[in-house]
């Protein structure tokens, strides 16, 4: 299973994902102002490094660091800790529970029978 990212840390993900491998001052001019200092920036990306996010490749005397999952990756693994966590691994559940809330209605759930069956003949 894939660790949780913190909120910063997601926030710098995302713009890994978006605009591929990038050095810390690159990363500077997404944030909004007060824009956080470089070292804060430095510190966040080494721990997302460290918890196997993202990687660093040398490029003369500064690093070069590139997400080593995808987006998807990461929102499956979400997904599945939180219907682990919470639904005791029931999908089932969660969909009753999003029927219940009247989150999904009744076409919404027969197109997505319909999705699952699709997917099974291929």
């Amino acid at each position: 299973m894939i660790k949780k990212l913190t909120n910063k840390e997601e926030e710098i993900m995302n713009l890994f994902w978006k605009h591929g491998a990038m050095f810390i001052r690159e990363l500077l001019p997404y944030f909004n102002d007060p824009k956080p200092h470089y070292n804060t920036v430095a510190t966040i990306v080494k721990i997302m490094e460290e918890k196997g996010f993202v990687a660093r490749q040398p490029m003369g005397n500064t690093l070069l660091f590139y997400p080593l999952i995808t987006e998807q990756e990461y929102k499956s693994s979400a997904l599945d800790a939180v219907i682990s966590q919470y639904y005791n691994n029931s999908y089932a559940s969660v969909v009753s529970h999003f029927i219940e809330k009247e989150a999904m209605d009744l076409d919404e759930l027969k197109d997505l029978i319909r999705q699952i069956e699709e997917n099974r003949k291929a």
